[in-house]
């Protein structure tokens, strides 16, 4: 009975968020509609730069750009649930299929970033934690500090430098061989995939690592002071158990919601990384989409970002629960 009753809470909290997501992404779809009618005309982007006065008349008549904003942003709703955010200006194809080809190449570089953060981050913050005043520990400590306050272009350059130009040990740029599995186009099977991802991913994942690096040490410091950690050492348990069972999963709570967090701004906004190494993914197209105006793009990219933060904030609530069962859903 215990049981059906944390199913069904746990239930009824996830329809009241995926509820919550929608009412999040309709009001993201109409600031992006408003900015973007705002900020020029449509059809004057998409008639072309010679077109006449009747070309972008007939443009706007097609498209629909004639009728009033409020039934051109109910017909840009309904095109949306069917996966269709119109046509790039500049490419001439549908949007939405366009950054899913670049999506793979994001994907992979954000989540190569946060499991090297999350290893060396979480792994680092419970060993300076452990003996916070060895010298070493606090060389590790003052490196997070300067870490935080690099800029990531600036790491992405140094990095450059050192291992591309003087050590010639990484390739500076690209993503190097690929190999395609269905739709999905991976670096992850291919030597030359993997050596080109560990530059940009380190770039991308060295600020968060810093992050979860103080944020783990800041947690782990406060457990190992309270007394059930106290009874475990008392009670001779090893000291593996202590640390990893009994303090680090305490910890893990905070942990597990900024790396939900930065995962989901990874993903969304690695454009700096992806111009610096030439990184062929949706970040890089969403650039090169601002710099020349190509609306439809830029929009659908919005609202994808928007997506994948909400779905990713929602399976971070539902960890929550498994990281530690005295967390109830009301």
């Amino acid at each position: 009975m215990f049981r059906l009753c944390l199913i069904y809470s746990m239930f009824t909290y996830i329809v009241r968020r995926l509820i919550q997501g929608i009412v999040v992404l309709l009001a993201v779809s109409l600031i992006c509609f408003i900015v973007f009618r705002s900020a020029g005309d449509p059809a004057v982007s998409m008639a072309g730069q010679y077109a006449t006065f009747q070309d972008i008349e007939e443009v706007r008549k097609v498209f629909g750009l004639d009728k009033p904003y409020y039934i051109q942003y109910l017909r840009f709703i309904a095109n949306a649930l069917q996966g269709n955010f119109g046509l790039s200006f500049v490419n001439r194809v549908p949007a939405l299929p366009l950054i899913l080809e670049r999506l793979p190449a994001t994907v992979e570089l954000a989540t190569s970033a946060i499991l090297i953060s999350v290893v060396f981050g979480v792994g680092l913050g419970v060993l300076v934690s452990l003996k916070p005043y060895l010298v070493r520990n606090r060389l590790i400590m003052a490196g997070s500090l300067f870490n935080i306050s690099m800029p990531t272009f600036l790491t992405g350059i140094l990095l450059i430098m050192v291992f591309a130009v003087y050590l010639k040990v990484l390739p500076p740029f690209g993503r190097g061989e690929t190999v395609t599995i269905g739709f999905w186009r991976t670096g992850f099977l291919t030597w030359s995939g993997i050596k080109h991802l560990i530059l940009p991913a380190f770039t991308l994942g060295m600020y968060q690592l810093a992050v979860l690096l103080r944020l783990t040490r800041a947690g782990m410091r406060e457990v190992l002071t309270e007394e059930y950690i106290k009874t475990a050492w008392a009670k001779g348990l090893p000291p593996r158990k202590v640390i990893f069972k009994h303090a680090l999963r305490n910890v893990l709570i905070p942990v597990v919601t900024m790396t939900g967090l930065q995962f989901g701004e990874l993903i969304a906004f690695s454009f700096v990384t992806e111009l610096i190494f030439q990184w062929p993914g949706a970040g890089n197209l969403l650039l090169t989409s601002i710099f020349e105006q190509d609306q439809p793009v830029i929009v659908t990219y919005v609202m994808l970002a928007a997506l994948v933060i909400l779905t990713i904030n929602i399976i971070v609530d539902i960890l929550y629960a498994i990281l530690n069962p005295k967390i109830r859903y009301e």
